[in-house]
């Protein structure tokens, strides 16, 4: 594999975190909830096997890998504007999350994580 291929800049918008060296990051919403929080991300083409949510203190930690897969056997790509490979995105939220309730849905692309609070809104 060429130099080239290795080091693909990353899309606009997608810059890597510290620790993650070359990750992505996804987009995300985030929603005050009379129970909590609404938090969804942008994760088109990515698998329940392949993400991982953590909570440490107030942060939420979601990561995983897109892979890129082909619907066309012997094709070469003429542009390529997906982010695949490893992402990461770390949310802090302004609450101790550690006693908190999670709750994830995968559905059409965006993952749905509700984040129920002790003793209702935060």
């Amino acid at each position: 594999m060429s130099d080239q291929h290795k080091r693909r800049p990353l899309p606009m918008g997608m810059t890597p975190q510290p620790g993650f060296a070359g990750a992505w990051q996804p987009a995300v919403d985030i929603y005050r909830t009379h129970t909590g929080w609404l938090l969804k991300f942008e994760l088109a083409g990515v698998t329940e096997e392949d993400l991982a949510v953590e909570v440490h203190g107030s942060r939420l930690t979601v990561s995983g890998v897109r892979r890129d897969w082909s619907i066309e056997d012997c094709s070469a790509h003429y542009a390529m504007e997906i982010a695949y490979n490893r992402f990461e995105r770390v949310v802090e939220l302004p609450c101790d999350l550690e006693q908190s309730q999670l709750s994830l849905e995968l559905r059409h692309g965006i993952l749905f994580v509700r984040v129920t609070t002790a003793g209702g809104r935060p």
